[in-house]
């Protein structure tokens, strides 16, 4: 039977009310969303260090926390739940040692030589007599993660674990951190706002707003097809507007944006009404003047002008604007369309893909899309 923990909790704090229903298995299940939007509250009501006012957390069969549903009451103390837990602060002992520290949560004569296990598997042993205030942020990091792990929990919760290190440093600890997670086979809830950090360690997201739930699923499937526009405006998704339905049917969908006719897929769509859309920057294409347009392309051909543009990883980002005035961000591969200039000013044609538009469901909807189980 796989491992699984169980959240169905509310809890009313002073600004917002906290209420969370999910469940997350073996892997990594990220939850995500602006500062505020009650990640941390999550974490520390799993962990014990919040009481909910109401609700029920299990984990592998054990109830963790019950009141106010059928059963029997209870509240586990944090130190007996045998959660690691990874605060953003790191949080460790500044008067013991890097081995010390590890060993802390440890008892019995085996403690130190579990200890030093860790650090060698952390790749630290050599720190092991250090202080805290003697070694770098990401030697830091690595201390606070084996003593999470020392006690050999199954479920490991990180709160905002990276957020204070460099780039190199942050993907060294992530490649490390998805190892232990396989190696070991945890449950791990991994908070985050960072949409990169996100990507790199997760396998599913939850995304949070205001103390809710809005939507879980895959990163891909939450990336691809958010729940509606807020989910959309906290992943920070490009090419977000508003249209109006013109035409929908077995065919598909015409909108339209502000003067501009947009065809999109066969979707529900309440003919006459204004609609969030959206379409991902990879979905936007350039057309050479010079080569004839088939297949995905022959749709939703637009004038344009190139707005400007900028190179991120390996990849080019440009923004045109159409004929309505408005902006539309493009990405692709960095040598792509070398032939074509791309300067500021210049005139392109762009197709949308047909079957890149998507329609979001009005605000209030779609909470918790798909399935809330990892």
């Amino acid at each position: 039977m796989q491992t699984r923990l169980s959240v169905d909790v509310v809890r009313r704090l002073d600004d917002f009310r906290l209420e969370v229903r999910f469940e997350a298995g073996t892997g990594v299940l990220v939850l995500f969303g602006p500062s505020g939007a009650g990640k941390t509250s999550t974490l520390n009501a799993v962990a014990g260090l919040l009481t909910p006012d109401e609700g029920e957390i299990t984990f592998d069969g054990e109830v963790f926390f019950r009141r106010g549903r059928p059963g029997p009451a209870r509240d586990v103390p944090p130190r007996r739940r045998r959660v690691g837990y990874v605060f953003q602060s790191y949080a460790l002992f500044p008067h013991m040692t890097v081995l010390e520290n590890v060993r802390y949560p440890l008892r019995g004569s085996g403690g130190e030589r579990r200890a030093r296990e860790l650090l060698e598997r952390m790749r630290i042993e050599r720190l092991a007599e250090r202080y805290p205030h003697e070694i770098s942020g990401g030697q830091q990091q690595r201390v606070a993660l084996a003593r999470a792990l020392a006690a050999g929990p199954q479920l490991l919760l990180l709160d905002e674990p990276f957020a204070a290190l460099d780039a190199p440093v942050r993907e060294l600890l992530q490649r490390d951190l998805a190892a232990l997670q396989a190696e070991l086979g945890l449950v791990v809830l991994y908070v985050t706002h960072r949409l990169d950090d996100a990507f790199a360690l997760g396998q599913r997201l939850a995304v949070l707003r205001e103390g809710r739930i809005e939507q879980v699923g895959t990163i891909e499937e939450v990336f691809r097809r958010p729940a509606n526009e807020q989910v959309a405006g906290i992943m920070g998704i490009r090419n977000l507007f508003r249209a109006r339905v013109r035409e929908a049917s077995a065919e598909g969908v015409v909108l339209d944006w502000e003067g501009v006719r947009i065809e999109a897929p066969p979707q529900a769509a309440p003919v006459g009404e204004c609609v969030s859309a959206y379409i991902a920057p990879e979905d936007i294409k350039i057309l050479y003047p010079d080569r004839p347009v088939t297949g995905a392309l022959r749709h939703n051909q637009l004038d344009a002008t190139v707005a400007g543009s900028g190179v991120e990883a390996g990849h080019r980002t440009l923004r045109v604007r159409v004929a309505n005035g408005r902006e539309l961000e493009l990405r692709f591969p960095l040598f792509s369309y070398s032939p074509l200039g791309l300067a500021a000013g210049e005139r392109v044609r762009v197709s949308l893909r047909r079957e890149g538009v998507v329609l979001l469901p009005p605000p209030g909807t779609g909470a918790a899309t798909g399935s809330s189980r990892s």
